[in-house]
């Protein structure tokens, strides 16, 4: 994209250049927002349905603990590798196609959890699963952008959109993992349902492999959704061989965004600290629940109520995002006022380690959810600081960078905390990682370089004339 005149940032940062000019066409904003929110729920409620049943289903399947762990590690090495390649495939044939992909994708992981007992099945399934989740971390959001920009022009709010979308998000999590755990119990509870329904099926559906069977249904109304309601501009016909070879040009630009622009690389160290407090919060809190609780089938119930809790904070925090950095005068102070708050919630689950006294569990409790509150503040004022910094073209590619190196960091931290000694220290590394990305927001960012070497466009299939993607 060929460089423009500039115009300050609303955040109080940088200087940046304009996209192009609104058109007036297509989808409304508000249109578009109520769209994209609703892709976020459809995407993530299925999975939230797997959190509470998923290594409870693969262990009735007969699979041990360390098999179990594998099964992660080829989901999240999948979408670590998946991410780039899939962020640049997205801004070359369009945001759609790629969103629908993955909701095919996880249709069919979420089946193969659900039928099978095979470690190879389930193998497979995870890795499908994988794939979908990095094909989804930018087509629905740069949707929603590219389709806000090209109505109502690059001063259109973002915040409020994107806070709705993280919002749904979250509120998926929280309704799914409820459901997730509610309805083996529910079948369970009937007389003989629950024995019913293994007994039909060959033992093929058992009761906490409905979850899993319901999201597989659920990402199939996702799919016709998006392809029905997540209307883009007509693009240039190409093949495969066209359509894959602007992908490496895509990474690269990609790959040079931190190193070209000092506000980019700030976001992409804050996602990074961000992917530290999770790893820590979902390595360690599951064991405190258990050590709580006595058991671990009670620390298993207590620990699905902590996600739900954490979850439900996590959306509240998106909803106050707007709030925020209208209080804090930018995005970049509320995200230092975010990183904050996360920083004191890890900080409190770490010195309350090793005691049950009620006072020290109020006050892990309240950690637990302040961390997600953080969270949830600091994600739209991120991608709303990002947005403004990057054009349509490197749009999704950009978003894919930002949740490659949370992933990373968080692949990185989880094999640390381990290692560590059980106690505060783990907490406590993880809160000061996560202090010092929310220190980078102390100072402002030095301008901009020209758009051109911020973020290259893809060089093939490029955008028709006279008209700009909707997300």
């Amino acid at each position: 994209m060929s460089g423009g005149t500039e115009a300050p940032q609303p955040g109080g940062g940088a200087s940046i250049p304009h996209p192009p000019a609104p058109t007036g066409r297509g989808l409304d904003p508000l249109t578009a927002r109520r769209r994209f929110v609703t892709v976020s729920f459809l995407f993530w409620l299925p999975i939230g349905m797997s959190i509470a049943t998923g290594v409870l289903l693969f262990t009735d399947r007969g699979m041990g603990l360390a098999a179990i762990a594998g099964f992660f590690a080829v989901h999240s090495l999948t979408a670590a590798a998946m991410e780039l390649p899939t962020g640049g495939l997205s801004d070359v044939i369009g945001r759609r196609a790629v969103l629908a992909a993955a909701g095919l994708l996880n249709a069919i992981a979420f089946t193969l959890f659900g039928l099978a007992g095979a470690a190879w099945a389930i193998t497979l399934g995870m890795a499908l699963m994988g794939c979908a989740r990095a094909l989804s971390s930018g087509p629905a959001e740069a949707w929603y952008v590219d389709t806000v920009h090209a109505h109502a022009g690059p001063d259109a709010d973002l915040r409020t959109g994107l806070a709705r979308g993280s919002s749904a998000t979250s509120a998926a999590l929280a309704l799914g993992t409820l459901l997730g755990g509610g309805l083996p119990w529910l079948l369970r509870l009937g007389p003989g349902v629950g024995e019913w329904l293994t007994d039909a099926t060959g033992g093929l559906v058992i009761p906490l492999s409905v979850p899993a069977l319901l999201g597989a249904l659920v990402e199939t109304v996702f799919v016709l959704y998006v392809l029905s309601a997540l209307s883009e501009p007509p693009r240039p016909r190409a093949t495969l061989r066209e359509a894959v070879s602007g992908v490496p040009a895509a990474i690269g630009a990609g790959l040079r965004l931190g190193a070209r622009d000092a506000l980019i690389r700030r976001i992409l160290l804050t996602a990074s600290a961000a992917g530290a407090a999770l790893a820590a919060m979902e390595l360690l809190t599951p064991g405190r629940a258990a050590a709580l609780m006595g058991t671990a089938e009670s620390g298993a119930l207590l620990f699905a109520g902590l996600a739900c809790a954490g979850f439900l904070c996590s959306a509240l925090g998106s909803q106050l995002a707007p709030l925020a950095a209208r209080s804090t005068r930018s995005s970049e102070r509320a995200l230092l006022a975010g990183g904050g708050v996360v920083t004191l919630g890890l900080t409190l689950l770490g010195i309350t380690t090793g005691s049950t006294s009620p006072l020290a569990t109020t006050a892990a409790v309240t950690g637990y959810g302040l961390v997600y509150l953080g969270l949830g503040v600091a994600g739209p004022n991120a991608n709303d600081l990002l947005h403004r910094r990057v054009d349509a073209s490197g749009r999704a590619t950009a978003l894919s960078v930002q949740s490659l190196a949370l992933q990373l960091v968080a692949a990185g931290a989880g094999l640390t905390v381990g290692i560590l000694p059980p106690g505060p220290l783990p907490w406590l590394l993880a809160a000061g990682v996560v202090l010092a990305g929310a220190l980078l927001w102390i100072r402002r960012a030095a301008p901009a370089k020209p758009y051109p070497d911020t973020v290259a466009p893809a060089p093939a299939l490029p955008v028709p004339a006279g008209s700009t993607p909707e997300r």
